[in-house]
């Protein structure tokens, strides 16, 4: 079975590596990338950027964000603090065939003070993708997310986990939450496009 080319990547938190993530399956699909909502463009590099270098992404590939905030914080915060309304009706999936979309943080981060971000996920009908830590705590985390997932009816393409291989970890996530791993991609020293490309070949399988 093809695996679907629009996809929503998710994660159970913030910082886990989904943008890395992002850049080795938007170059592995081909595909669009498209980040909704950016925040914190006072740091060294957006999302955005990141995933045009790790994933060698033509700068045509790479769409222009709806939103671009100035804090690291939670969109509706930021967009607060930038003195930005962030209105929904710009948040629909561009029509491209193969198409990336990462979100902001997690599952249940504020895109609005009336909306968050798995009700948009809801509203967009597409697959998601959902990063998770091998750390400790992600089982906590990551059962909880697929339980929101599912709550609101959003298919939930598989679950990709990013670290360290802790195999009982996953074997446990997987068994509780009846979903499927797509597999795991290491934290890679040094990280480049070659690197990042080879170790999701060889980790992931969607």
């Amino acid at each position: 079975m093809r695996p679907p080319t629009r996809l929503i990547v998710s994660g159970t938190d913030t910082g886990i590596g989904k943008t890395v993530f992002s850049a080795a399956l938007t170059a592995a699909l081909g595909a669009h990338y498209w980040k909704p909502v950016q925040s914190g463009l006072d740091g060294p590099e957006s999302d955005s950027e990141t995933v045009a270098r790790l994933g060698a992404v033509p700068a045509e590939r790479i769409l222009p964000e709806a939103y671009r905030l100035t804090e690291p914080l939670s969109p509706h915060r930021a967009a607060e603090l930038d003195g930005v309304t962030i209105d929904p009706a710009r948040l629909a999936p561009p029509a491209h065939q193969a198409l990336v979309i990462e979100g902001a943080g997690g599952l249940m981060v504020p895109i609005t003070r009336h909306l968050l971000a798995i009700d948009l996920f809801a509203r967009w009908n597409l697959p998601v993708i959902l990063c998770a830590r091998t750390a400790l705590g992600t089982i906590n985390h990551t059962l909880l997310s697929v339980e929101a997932l599912r709550a609101r009816g959003i298919a939930l393409h598989g679950i990709a986990f990013i670290g360290e291989d802790m195999p009982d970890t996953i074997a446990t996530i997987a068994e509780f939450s009846g979903a499927r791993v797509l597999g795991r991609l290491p934290h890679l020293d040094p990280l480049t496009p070659d690197a990042l490309a080879t170790a999701f070949v060889a980790g992931i399988s969607l």
